[in-house]
C-alpha cells in the first residue's frame, strides 16, 4: 500500500479515526483552529461546533433568534459600539459598572460620538436629552452598583418615540435571562457577562449579545469574525456544561439571598442594604448579590472587614459557587473620578457581598465574626 511507503512523520500526521457515528451523550471538545472544505464550519474564527450549541442554548433561554458568544462582556458592549458612527449621540445611564463608563466614554471620544449621562429613572430630565441623532441607550438593570430598576419598556417607548432607529441596549448580567428577558420587554440588544452567573464557577470568561434583529446580528457577526473575537472551543464546552446546572444554581441563589439579606437586617453595624425591585412584569426574581453600607463610624475599618471573612474570596470573582466580597469604590469603579464617584452615590463604606453556594450558617457565622471586631480597638 502507498501508505506503508510513506515516512512514520507523514503516516502520523494523517491518521484519523471517523467520528461520524461516534454519538456521544456530550458533545466533545473541538479542539482545532480550521475544518476541511466540506465541513459546514470554515474556520474557528467564524464558527465552531462548540460555540454553535453554546449559542443555541442561550438562544433558546433568551427566547430569541440569535446569541452571539464572544471573549468577554466588554467584548459585547465593544462589539454593540461598532454600530455607532461619527456624529452619532449616545445616552447612556449614571449609574453603570465602572470599566463600562470608561470604555464608553472613550469610544465615544475617540470616533466623535456626543455622549449623555443621564438617570433613567427620571423619564422627564433623561428624555430632553433625546435628540435626532441619537442612536443608542445603553444602561444596565440592575444597576452596578446600588441595584436599582429601570423600566426597560419604558425607556424603549420613549426612546422608539422620538428616535425609531435608536438601538435600546441593555445589560443584563446581574438579572440573567433567567428571571429578566429585555428583547421582550422592548429592548433591540441584550448583552451579558458570562464569565459571571452562566460559568458561575469562576474558570472561563465569555460574553453574549442576543438580539432579535437579523441585520444587528449580521452586522456583529461580522464584527466578530474580522475582529477576532469569537468566544474559543474550550471555553464555549465549559459554558455550556455550566448551563446543564444553571437553573439550579440560580434558584439557589436566590434563597440564599432572601436568608443573608434578612441576616443582615439585623445587624446593628448595617445602616443600608441595596435590593433590587422584583416584580411579575419585568425582574421576576433575583439573586446573589447585595450591597449594603457599614455605619460611617467604621469606614476606616471596611478593608479590615473583608479580610477577616474567611469564606468570602476577595477580588473581582462574583455570581459563582464561593461567595465574594469588594468595595465598589476601590473594585469595580476605580477608575472613576472621585467627582464621578461621589455623583453615582459610592461611598467607602458600601460593600458588596455575593453569595454564593455554601451553607447559609456557616456564612452567617464569618460575617458575623467579622462584625464583632470591627468594635475592637486598634
Amino acid at each position: 500500500m502507498e501508505s506503508d511507503r510513506q515516512s512514520a512523520d507523514t503516516r502520523i500526521l494523517h491518521t484519523r479515526i471517523e467520528i461520524a457515528d461516534a454519538r456521544p451523550n456530550v458533545t466533545p471538545l473541538f479542539q482545532n483552529s480550521a475544518f476541511l472544505s466540506d465541513s459546514p464550519y470554515f474556520y474557528t474564527r467564524k464558527g465552531n461546533p462548540n460555540c454553535s450549541e453554546l449559542e443555541s442554548v442561550l438562544a433558546k433561554l433568551e427566547g430569541c433568534k440569535h446569541a452571539l458568544a464572544v471573549t468577554t462582556g466588554m467584548t459585547a458592549i465593544n462589539l454593540c459600539l461598532r454600530l455607532l458612527r461619527p456624529g452619532d449621540h449616545v445616552l447612556i445611564n449614571e449609574l453603570i459598572y465602572g470599566c463600562s463608563f470608561k470604555l464608553l466614554k472613550d469610544h465615544c471620544s475617540h470616533f466623535g460620538i456626543s455622549l449623555d449621562v443621564v438617570d433613567l429613572t427620571d423619564s422627564v430630565k433623561w428624555t430632553s436629552k433625546i435628540r435626532k441623532e441619537t442612536k443608542m441607550v445603553f444602561f444596565e438593570t440592575p444597576t452596578n452598583p446600588l441595584l436599582k430598576t429601570i423600566c426597560i419598556e419604558e425607556v424603549s417607548r420613549l426612546t422608539k418615540k422620538t428616535c425609531p432607529e435608536a438601538w435600546v441596549v441593555v445589560d443584563n448580567t446581574w438579572a440573567t435571562p433567567y428571571f429578566q428577558k429585555p428583547l421582550e420587554l422592548g429592548a433591540d440588544i441584550c448583552v451579558v457577562s458570562a464569565t459571571k452567573f452562566y460559568s458561575g464557577h469562576s474558570d472561563c470568561m465569555a460574553g453574549v449579545i442576543s438580539t432579535n434583529s437579523d441585520s444587528i446580528a449580521q452586522s456583529i457577526s461580522s464584527f466578530r469574525f474580522y475582529g477576532g473575537a469569537i468566544l474559543d472551543p474550550h471555553s464555549c464546552w465549559l459554558l455550556r456544561r455550566s448551563m446543564q446546572t444553571f437553573g439550579l444554581r440560580m434558584r439557589d441563589h436566590v434563597q440564599k439571598l432572601k436568608d443573608m439579606a434578612a441576616f443582615l437586617n439585623t445587624r446593628k453595624e448595617v445602616v443600608r442594604i441595596y435590593l433590587p425591585e422584583t416584580n411579575q412584569r419585568q425582574l421576576k426574581d433575583y439573586g446573589c448579590i447585595l450591597f449594603f453600607e457599614l455605619d460611617e463610624k467604621f469606614e476606616e475599618k471596611v478593608s479590615a472587614f473583608m479580610r477577616s471573612l474567611e469564606l468570602f474570596d476577595l477580588g473581582t470573582s462574583m455570581a459563582a459557587v464561593v461567595s465574594s466580597v469588594a468595595q465598589p469604590y476601590t473594585g469595580s469603579h476605580l477608575s472613576l473620578t472621585e467627582g464621578e464617584k461621589s455623583r453615582m452615590g459610592i461611598k467607602k463604606n458600601l460593600i458588596r457581598l455575593c453569595f454564593g453556594l455554601e451553607d447559609k450558617s456557616d456564612l452567617q457565622k464569618d460575617l458575623e465574626q467579622a462584625f464583632a471586631k470591627l468594635h475592637l480597638t486598634t
